[in-house]
């Protein structure tokens, strides 16, 4: 895969109001894109779910998206979306500081329906055949 664009900031667009994205690459704090794992995102609405272990809502402020992590791992990171053909480039902070950017790609499957689901110690994000959940211990993705 080729190396995306360079990022560039205050340019960023709204995160899609629902999918399911692999992804593909990650470049940390400048170094060269590589993939070391399985990484399943699931947006629905403002509800998001990452197989990472970390879910919660996201805000956008016409520029930058906020993830609120309010299950699994603790913290906020801020990114910036824009679109490189089907993929969806994302690039920010991390909540040490860290700079990252990460390629995404829509996986199949992500039609028909979404939802989110709450409970004591856990968060479920659904996206068509794909879920991810998320509790203080990990994030489990599951295609149904």
């Amino acid at each position: 895969m080729p190396e995306p664009l360079p990022a560039r900031e205050g340019q960023g667009i709204a995160p899609p109001e629902r999918g399911a994205w692999l992804r593909r690459g990650i470049s940390r704090n400048g170094g060269p894109l590589v993939e070391d794992r399985e990484v399943v995102w699931l947006q629905a609405g403002p509800h998001f779910a990452d197989s990472r272990g970390f879910a919660g809502v996201t805000t956008f402020d016409g520029s930058r998206v906020r993830f609120h992590h309010l299950e699994g791992e603790p913290g906020e990171d801020t990114g910036a979306f824009r679109w490189e053909g089907a993929n969806l480039i994302e690039w920010g902070t991390n909540p040490d500081g860290s700079t990252f950017l990460e390629v995404w790609t829509p996986l199949p499957g992500a039609e028909g329906d979404t939802g989110s689901w709450t409970g004591a110690g856990y968060r479920v994000v659904r996206v068509g055949r794909h879920v991810v959940h998320v509790d203080s211990r990990t994030g489990t993705y599951w295609r149904t």
